[in-house]
């Protein structure tokens, strides 16, 4: 039967792929339909209203009339929606919200979620992501077995008792279309626990019931902790020889890039296809089709309620006054991204920077964080470089990374300034300081900003790093309440708040 249902489901996911076709080829023709809908949709809210948008309103005078904004400029108006009120910045009553991750902060950022965002943008995204995977390989079998997603909690909110919230991975497992549901594992109960320990050990136990897993989704770094307690429970030496039929994993929220070499050593075979994801709190945005690159270049999901606006992001300036649709960016340029999307986030920044590799079709790879990077001294250190430096040294060394944070250190009169990486290895190079020799030279090969400043040691002495035990950053996340979920330790930052915290945790 399981074999029967495959084989239905291969031949409904490559006519579904007519739909996707239709948007690549037709880019701005797709793009100006969505932008049409949203308006048409959302042009009675209290915030549109303000700004005088019309129906039918052109591209030309819809980014004329509206400003770009970040969630602190809307703050205010998304907690009104969240105590209730009607129209805010979508018709109607929003009774689900996304609490999204990520930040430094202490404070919470709590997206709206509509229902058509749910359903339009966020599933009919993650049907999308599946449509690539069915048109790379169509005898592809992951509705043969079994698929877990590694999503994050539902919280009760007192404050709020009329909404649903939670990180956005778990809004969707409980709002799972019936016909995917009988394909999970484990069941929704386990899968939404908000205690990751218990959650961890459940979900071992419900998969060394039911090894038949075709699929697995979700952050590296829980992923890696699952698997580490398969391996511990069964003392196995990777994971196929416990989930045999593995077939993709699907990943997002930070770069593969430190993992890879992990996850070959708990995947050893060959035709396991990985596929790059984009899904954020405020929509599903990108995910990868084509899977002959190792870039992981991902195609934007174009018909999805989501209307895309890019900004010149130059150094760590976002030039928001010559932001351009679609059909005006430029191949190998960094921009900042602004949405404008179907639960009422009107020219948003997220905060990602992302390039375009190709625009014909449209394909993006992410860059890092529009806040998020290490400007002290000129450096213009950026996530994609930070990555590629690890997994050059790890390549070299053998070694493996499980998370890392950088931050600088300040010029003062007794030193100059530099970079300090706190790194845990999962497997130690067996030469520390020839490992961040090796780092510091790759930076300075592909970042000419890098190796301005490191010139001759004038501006910047050479990184340091400071290897901690296995543990610590879960423990970090844990100790500051974002443990779980999409919640991740940011890589790059341009005080030293997070990695003091860090290095105060060490005995």
């Amino acid at each position: 039967m399981s074999s029967a249902i495959n084989s239905f489901m291969s031949v409904f996911f490559q006519l579904r792929y007519k739909r996707i076709k239709a948007y690549l080829d037709s880019p701005e023709e797709y793009q100006n339909r969505v932008l049409t809908n949203i308006i048409s949709n959302g042009y009675s809210s209290e915030y549109t209203k303000g700004y005088s948008l019309q129906q039918g309103a052109s591209y030309e005078r819809f980014s004329k009339h509206l400003p770009v904004v970040e969630y602190d400029e809307i703050r205010d108006l998304i907690l009104k929606m969240m105590k209730g009120e009607r129209s805010i910045l979508w018709p109607g009553i929003t009774t689900r919200f996304s609490k999204s991750s990520g930040t430094t902060s202490d404070r919470s950022k709590y997206i709206p979620v509509t229902k058509e965002n749910l359903e339009e943008t966020h599933l009919q995204g993650a049907w999308d992501a599946v449509t690539f995977l069915y048109h790379h390989k169509p005898d592809i079998r992951l509705f043969a077995g079994n698929s877990l997603l590694m999503g994050g909690s539902i919280e009760k909110t007192p404050k709020y008792p009329n909404i649903q919230c939670g990180d956005i991975s778990a809004l969707m497992i409980k709002n799972t279309p019936w016909i995917a549901r009988p394909y999970f594992t484990p069941s929704v109960e386990i899968a939404l626990l908000d205690d990751w320990g218990v959650k961890i050990e459940k979900m071992a136990e419900a998969l060394l019931q039911n090894t038949d897993l075709a699929m697995i989704g979700g952050v590296p770094t829980w992923v890696v902790v699952l698997f580490k307690k398969l391996l511990e429970i069964t003392g196995k030496d990777n994971i196929l020889e416990i989930l045999p039929n593995i077939q993709a994993y699907l990943h997002g929220g930070v770069g593969m890039s430190p993992y890879i070499n992990q996850f070959k050593k708990f995947l050893p075979r060959e035709d396991i296809l990985y596929q790059n994801i984009y899904n954020a709190s405020e929509g599903y945005f990108a995910a990868q089709g084509t899977f002959s690159s190792k870039e992981q270049e991902m195609f934007l999901l174009l018909n999805n309620g989501i209307f895309f606006e890019f900004a010149p992001l130059e150094g760590n300036v976002v030039k928001t006054d010559q932001a351009v649709p679609l059909w005006g960016v430029q191949k190998g340029k960094q921009y900042a991204l602004i949405i404008t999307n179907n639960s009422g986030l009107w020219r948003y920044m997220p905060g990602d920077s992302l390039i375009f590799t190709s625009l014909k079709p449209y394909q993006i790879l992410l860059t890092g964080r529009t806040k998020q990077y290490i400007n002290i001294f000129g450096e213009e250190l950026m996530i994609g470089n930070a990555d590629q430096a690890i997994q050059t040294a790890c390549q070299y060394f053998q070694c493996e990374v499980s998370d890392y944070t950088v931050a600088p250190i300040f010029l003062d009169a007794t030193q100059k300034g530099g970079h300090q990486w706190v790194v845990e290895f999962t497997k130690t190079p067996n030469n520390l300081k020839e490992f961040s020799k090796l780092m510091d030279q790759t930076l300075c090969s592909i970042n000419s900003d890098y190796a301005a400043k490191r010139f001759e040691n004038l501006a910047m002495e050479p990184l340091s790093i400071v290897a901690v035990p296995e543990g610590t950053f879960l423990s970090w996340l844990k100790k500051k309440g974002k443990l779980g979920g999409q919640n991740k330790v940011p890589r790059l930052s341009n005080d030293r708040k997070l990695i003091e915290e860090i290095l105060e945790m060490l005995p």
